[in-house]
């Protein structure tokens, strides 16, 4: 497949660092299982993302979460109400991200790259912790070197501080390191600081794209949904919510 990103320091020895997003990267694009939530609350499908990317409030409020200013309960009070009068908002987050799949393959590769000598970062836009911890749910929070999670830092991506403060947490040069993300806007400021991307937008693509970056061989488990992968240095349009 041709490629326009630079491998992470390809030909050179020691470790590298796998820095990857959560939501649409480990997990399945979550889109349709909130799609799937919305019409089981007899809600219009696209609801969710109306509520949390189109509304005023709504994007106020999810920007207070991702960085920690509002509570998850707060927040799952807030939009709920948002959302129409008769939605419950008792664990709201946590239901309707209950039934998003894990990326099994790329949870493969995650669970590789350390195998093989490399680190690994998380570097999540949060959408809360309590009472629902998306990481725990997915079983991935302890495959992890550093944890670099906008709730617990006070930034979220795209601010150029947060990839800075994932470099530093990894203790390796950003040359070093590829990111892998869904959300095209949150790999510019990556490219610009000198760290090799790759834009996820079919997972068996994105994992082959970084089993070949990071040097590492063997086959993965097969994707668990047509979502995946391709290198990016372009500047895209903003993210979209609900893969963070």
């Amino acid at each position: 497949m041709p490629s326009d990103a630079v491998p992470a320091s390809a030909g050179e020895t020691g470790p590298r660092g796998l820095i990857l997003d959560f939501a649409g990267v480990l997990t399945s694009d979550p889109r349709e299982a909130q799609h799937a939530w919305c019409r089981s609350e007899g809600l219009a499908p696209g609801a969710w993302r109306a509520a949390l990317a189109e509304h005023p409030e709504g994007r106020r409020l999810y920007a207070a979460l991702e960085t920690g200013k509002l509570a998850q309960a707060e927040w799952n009070r807030a939009t709920a109400a948002l959302l129409g009068p008769h939605v419950d908002p008792s664990n709201l987050m946590g239901r309707v991200w209950a039934r998003v799949p894990v990326a099994r393959g790329m949870v493969a590769l995650a669970r590789a790259a350390p195998a093989a000598g490399h680190r690994l970062a998380l570097l999540s836009n949060s959408f809360g912790l309590d009472p629902f911890n998306p990481y725990e749910h997915v079983g991935v929070w302890e495959l992890f070197d550093v944890h670099v999670v906008s709730e617990q830092v006070g930034l979220a991506k795209p601010d150029p501080g947060i990839y800075q403060l994932v470099l530093d947490r990894l203790g390796l040069p950003p040359e070093r390191c590829v990111f892998a993300d869904d959300q095209a806007a949150n790999l510019v400021p990556a490219v610009a600081a000198g760290i090799a991307t790759v834009h996820v937008t079919d997972e068996a693509v994105a994992v082959d794209e970084l089993t070949r970056q990071l040097g590492l061989r063997g086959p993965h488990p097969s994707p668990s949904s047509p979502q995946g992968s391709r290198p990016s240095r372009r500047r895209c349009p903003a993210p979209g919510v609900g893969s963070r």
